[in-house]
Parts: C-alpha cells; sequence; structure tokens
C-alpha cells in the first residue's frame, strides 16, 4: 500500500515498498497531516501512473495494480485523460466520492459525470459514492471486498482488452464476392472474442489487391457494435494480389499511430500467391515488434505464409484448403493470441 495526497501538487506520503506489514501502515497513516489545496485528481492519476508501478518502487507482477482515488465535492481539474491513460497502463482506478456540490458550487464543475469518465466501466463495480463524511465508514468493507474480487478487476490487461488489432484481408479477383463475405465472417467471428472500446482491444482493417484500400483505423470506432458493423459494411474490391505492399501499408498507415503499451497484432489474409515480394515488408513489421498471423487459403503459397508469419511459424501461420473450412480456424487464432500473451510478463 502507498498513500497520495492529491492537492496543488500530489505528495507522496509513503511508497508501496515502505512498510511490509499492516500495523506500520496504519501508525504512518495515523501521522498524516491535512496540507490543503486544490483537489487536482487529474494531475495525481498522472503522477502516479508515470512514478508508482514500477520495479524500482515496489511493484509486483503478479498483483493487479489499483488506485483508490477518494475525493469530496469534485476535481478541480479534468479526470478523463489522465484517467484513460492510467486504465490503458492496466491499472483499476476505483472512486470513492463524498457528497457532491452543491447548486452555488455546479458552475466550478470542469467535468461533469467525471466518475463515469474516470472508471473502467459505469456499472458500478468501480465507483462508490457516499452521501456524507461520517457515513464513510460504511465504504469500507464494500471496497476491500471489491479489492479482493480479482475476477473483476477488468481495467487490468488482459488477452481481451491489450491490444491493437489490424487485419488485411485479399480482396482480389480469385476470391470472389461470395468467398470475400465468409472472409469478413471470420474477421468479425475473431473480433467478437474481444474486449472492444477506446481504451481497451482496438481493430482495424486493410483491403489490398494490386493497391491498399484502409477501411477504417484503430480510432474510428470505439465499440464492438461499431466494429462488426463496419467489417461487414466492407465492400469486395477485386482485382490483383500485392500482399508486400499491403503489409507495409498496414504498418504504416495503423502502426505507426499504436499505442506503445497496446501489444500490436497483424492478421493477414490471403488465398493466392502474391504478386510482390513479402519477405522484406514482413521483415521490417517484426523488427517494429508486430506479432503477425497468416493466413491462407485454397491457393495461398506456403514459403510466402511462412515469410509473413511471426515466430515461431508454426503457432503463426495456418491454412486451410477452402474458404468454407475458414471458421474453424476462429478459436485457434484466437486460443493462440491468448497463449501468447499470458506466457508473456504483465503489469
Amino acid at each position: 500500500m502507498s498513500i497520495v495526497l492529491d492537492r496543488d501538487d500530489p505528495v507522496t506520503e509513503f511508497s508501496l515498498k515502505a512498510y511490509s506489514n499492516s500495523n506500520d501502515v496504519a501508525a504512518a497513516v495515523e501521522k498524516i497531516t491535512q496540507k490543503g489545496g486544490l483537489s487536482n485528481v487529474g494531475r495525481a492519476l498522472s503522477y502516479v501512473n508515470s512514478r508508482y508501478f514500477t520495479n524500482a518502487n515496489g511493484n509486483r507482477g503478479g498483483a493487479p495494480n489499483v488506485v483508490v482515488v477518494l475525493v469530496d465535492g469534485w476535481p478541480t481539474d479534468k479526470v478523463e485523460e489522465a484517467s484513460r491513460r492510467a486504465r490503458e497502463s492496466g491499472i483499476n482506478i476505483f472512486f470513492i466520492t463524498v457528497e457532491g456540490p452543491d447548486e452555488q458550487e455546479q458552475e466550478n464543475v470542469l467535468e461533469g459525470n467525471f466518475v463515469d469518465k474516470a472508471v473502467c466501466r459505469t456499472n458500478g463495480f468501480f465507483s462508490l459514492p457516499v452521501s456524507r463524511w461520517f457515513e464513510l465508514r460504511s465504504a469500507a468493507r464494500p471496497l476491500a471486498r471489491r479489492l479482493c474480487d480479482t475476477e473483476r478487476l477488468a481495467c487490468s490487461k488482459t488477452c481481451l482488452n491489450a491490444h491493437d488489432i489490424a487485419f488485411v484481408v485479399d480482396g482480389s479477383s480469385s476470391v470472389g464476392t461470395g468467398n470475400f463475405r465468409i472472409v469478413l465472417q471470420f474477421v468479425a467471428n475473431i473480433t467478437r472474442r474481444f474486449d472492444i472500446s477506446e481504451t481497451e482491444t482496438r481493430v482495424a482493417a486493410v483491403q489490398y489487391t494490386y493497391e491498399q484500400q484502409l477501411e477504417f483505423d484503430f480510432e474510428k470506432h470505439g465499440s464492438k457494435a461499431e466494429v462488426l458493423a463496419a467489417i461487414e459494411g466492407i465492400r469486395y474490391w477485386s482485382g490483383g494480389t500485392s500482399t508486400g505492399a499491403a503489409v507495409a501499408f498496414a504498418a504504416n498507415k495503423l502502426f505507426g499511430k499504436s499505442k506503445p503499451n497496446k501489444r500490436k497484432i497483424m492478421i493477414v489474409i490471403t488465398d493466392g500467391r502474391s504478386y510482390d515480394d513479402v519477405r522484406a515488408p514482413a521483415l521490417a513489421v517484426h523488427r517494429a515488434g508486430v506479432i503477425v498471423y497468416s493466413i491462407g487459403i485454397a491457393w495461398a503459397v506456403h514459403e510466402e505464409l511462412e515469410d509473413i508469419a511471426s515466430d515461431p511459424i508454426e503457432e503463426h501461420s495456418s491454412f486451410v484448403g477452402d474458404f468454407d473450412e475458414l471458421y474453424k480456424l476462429a478459436p485457434k487464432i484466437f486460443s493462440r493470441i491468448c497463449r501468447e500473451f499470458n506466457s508473456q510478463p504483465q503489469n
């Protein structure tokens, strides 16, 4: 445990590694004196996000990161952006609000519904309103229960909410209109399995032939329903097959704007031989930290699929002989993404 006083400028009372037992923590809390000043909650969250949850400051990789914000009335600065950045770093934010602004104070509120904007979801799990100060003690037990409910600490990074996923879809003439719809259904089936929002997993799509079409980028749609509707609305293009250029296009147009704390994933779907080189663009994407899955159908060339895929190739390259078999790969691709995610150290 640690404590930061939220005032004009945030002040650390003690850090995560300062005390190792509850008696020492309780004694340290008793010594804290009121400093006064403004309630700059946004500044305090930015302070905690940038300084607290590091190994040097006592963070433990296996434990969820939690910030409990206790504020009376309303913040005197904006909290939405700072909260979003903290959540994207894997921090679970709880808000305990005591009382609130009266009618005369309402004009000083900078950000209406600031709690709903600050917490992970607006289902009440991450917020505890307390109407009066003397009732604050009653919030302790409910808060403790929620902090122990690790299954619902949904803001910490999981396989479902930690990615930027770009689908690079072959729209060449050999695919055909009917098969193209099957491919889009495959894309939708993978997408449905993730938590999609502006702060969780984000999805983008590129269609390619000889040329490339950006269907939508990571910032275009902020909900799963919007992304699924956008996928359904993609129109078949038809043309040649330049997979290498499409990989380079997606890397430049999409992952150049990807958030630094997101796992970058590219899923390339093709049904035939590329008319250009795929090896050099794929190598550049791999070196940029993008995890690439290659999906081959029918006439796709196995050597090209292997060149496109990240290592280990057997985990990142797949092939089916017919479009009607494509649906079988959706759960396998999802499982591989999660298995790889869970094998890596998390914040």
